[in-house]
């Protein structure tokens, strides 16, 4: 091949390059995601510009094992804002409850049916198949420690609860949290994968688990 015909090949330009490139990346961690591994925390890489911080793995299981008790046999479970929750809940194996992942970050579609685009900007645009009061509990982790977060996400919780809620959010959240919602601090205190600045903890509507040592 002459130098000519080299230079009639096309060439990307570096931002289009770029841009391919992780559309590759993306389509390889989707494809690497397969059987239970895709329930593993951390197989979905935190985005910090979409401010994900993902619970440990003890702190997870706690969350999802308060979600099961409250929840009951052949319980309804929704975990808006909280995908680390939903992974460990569905590597349970539990087969007896149903659970939803309530997420903006559109890489969680992999997990099929079960996941469901949300937006907390508008809390209340929600696909018809999920209806009203449909949930035994709702648990939520509003992805912004600021008032009007808390806010929109509540009337999503709201809408979706039956009666009981679990809120992960910050200290400085208390007194608003339960003028929205009417839940109460809980003794247990969540840990995430790391460190955070804000003290965060998690509130309740209910009789909990997360008031009892275990």
């Amino acid at each position: 091949m002459s130098d000519s015909d080299d230079e009639d090949i096309p060439q990307l330009s570096s931002h289009a390059l770029a841009a391919l490139q992780e559309f590759y990346a993306e389509q390889k961690q989707q494809s690497d995601l397969g059987g239970d591994d895709k329930y593993n925390i951390g197989i979905i890489e935190e985005n910090w510009q979409l401010s994900q911080f993902w619970y440990s793995q003890e702190t997870a299981l706690r969350l999802a094992t308060e979600a099961v008790a409250a929840a009951g046999e052949g319980g309804r479970i929704a975990c808006v804002s909280a995908p680390s929750v939903y992974q460990k809940l569905r590597a349970l194996h539990r087969e007896d409850i149903s659970v939803y992942i309530f997420e903006y970050d559109k890489r969680f579609a992999i997990y099929g049916e079960e996941y469901i685009f949300y937006d907390y900007n508008n809390p209340l645009d929600l696909p018809e198949k999920i209806a009203t009061h449909s949930f035994d509990i709702v648990i939520a982790d509003p992805p912004y420690l600021s008032k009007e977060c808390l806010r929109k996400t509540s009337e999503t919780i709201k809408y979706l609860t039956q009666g009981k809620i679990l809120l992960c959010t910050g200290a400085v959240m208390e007194e608003e949290a339960a003028k929205l919602l009417g839940v109460k601090m809980c003794k247990f205190i969540p840990k995430h994968t790391r460190t955070l600045g804000n003290e965060f903890r998690c509130y309740v509507n209910y009789d909990s688990g997360l008031d009892r040592e275990i």
